[in-house]
């Protein structure tokens, strides 16, 4: 695959920087298959009795958790996807000392699969889920081997790690996901519209260098050093090819 110049560009800026931080949304996963949340065909503006917020909120998993299962297990578990391009490249960076962290807004641990250690999940992960009354930790075929409420040995109601409408981040997430941001020079944005609070206040304030890769406009576009508007597999495959060359 012949790199074009914004690829080449971004390989450049990799090659000079101290301390890289990847910080990526939906579009990251969207190659992998998983569908994004907010485009025109995402699962925000898709038809459902309830909007898709009101039914991943913490107030209906509590009042209607039955039909919370029946919508999560159809729409946010994907457990045939693989990593694509962008998470082994980006897996591939770290290991050759390229990549300090990612910071992700998906829970669905495709980074992980790719070989990333240092991960931040803003969101929280599929892969991991909890007893509500005894604290078991239960894995994804929990909730992929159950039907109705998934419920644990001790009989309490297994809940998703995963960050519902109306809670909050993880302060230890928070914590470190910041530090890997305030310890870098360049930040290269991908697959996100920036749209999303608290996590797109996250690059709000960055002093380093900005790569962002995005289809569609976003929030910080006029404050990046680098913009490319292509598939971020693609843009990120190119990068390290001009990197191994």
């Amino acid at each position: 695959m012949t790199a074009n110049a914004p690829a080449k560009q971004l390989a450049q800026m990799v090659l000079g920087a101290r301390s890289t931080v990847f910080f990526g949304g939906a579009g990251v996963s969207t190659e992998s298959g998983i569908p994004d949340f907010r485009s025109a065909d995402g699962l925000y503006n898709r038809r459902y009795a309830l909007p898709a917020e009101s039914i991943l909120s913490h107030e209906y998993f509590v009042d209607e958790t039955e039909a919370f299962y029946a919508f999560y297990r159809d729409q946010m578990i994907m457990p045939g996807a693989r990593p694509n391009a962008a998470h082994l490249t980006l897996a591939r960076w770290e290991q050759e000392g390229r990549l300090s962290a990612v910071i992700t807004q998906n829970i669905d641990g495709l980074h992980q699969q790719a070989g990333s250690r240092t991960v931040w999940e803003l969101h929280g992960s599929v892969h991991r889920n909890r007893c509500m009354a005894c604290g078991k930790a239960h894995g994804l075929e929990a909730i992929t081997g159950s039907t109705g409420v998934p419920r644990c040995v001790c009989g309490g109601i297994i809940k998703p790690d995963v960050v519902l409408y109306g809670e909050g981040l993880d302060q230890h997430v928070i914590e470190g996901a910041l530090d890997a941001i305030a310890g870098s020079d360049l930040l290269i944005i991908g697959g996100t519209s920036l749209t999303v609070y608290p996590a797109a206040g996250f690059v709000q304030g960055y002093r380093g260098k900005v790569v962002i890769i995005n289809k569609t406009p976003t929030g910080m576009d006029r404050r990046a050093d680098l913009l490319i508007s292509a598939p971020i597999g693609q843009t990120l495959q190119q990068a390290a090819d001009v990197l191994e060359a």
